[in-house]
């Protein structure tokens, strides 16, 4: 295979059990909204990640938002995607980056782009 014809292979349901679990932590050591436990779950290929409202903000009974979702892409990197909540919507954030950038651009969230 070239890098041509690189294909977007979704993870074995093991590798997004691990995954999920480096989510799960990675999310602990957040810097918004610490309070709070976001919850991770598996959305298609990628991984949903939603948690309560607790600025009121969006959702003014604090109800689960969605904050943002993990998609896979290529040679093992993968997009991010904030949601805009006015239009009901997914705002990609960043594309094709490995994880590690990705789980360090939402737990700092210094534009506070994810945790409203």
């Amino acid at each position: 295979m070239t890098t041509d014809s690189a294909v977007k292979v979704a993870p074995g349901a093991q590798v997004l059990d691990l995954i999920q679990l480096r989510l799960q932590r990675a999310l602990r050591e957040r810097q918004r909204y610490r309070y709070v436990t976001p919850r991770v779950t598996v959305q298609g290929e990628g991984f949903l990640i939603q948690s309560p409202c607790c600025s009121r903000h969006v959702d003014p009974q604090g109800g689960v938002i969605d904050i943002a979702l993990l998609m896979p892409m290529t040679c093992g990197h993968w997009s991010l995607s904030s949601r805009d909540h006015a239009i009901s919507a997914w705002v990609p954030q960043l594309q094709d980056q490995p994880l590690e950038v990705l789980l360090e651009a939402l737990c700092v969230d210094t534009e506070r782009v994810f945790w409203l």
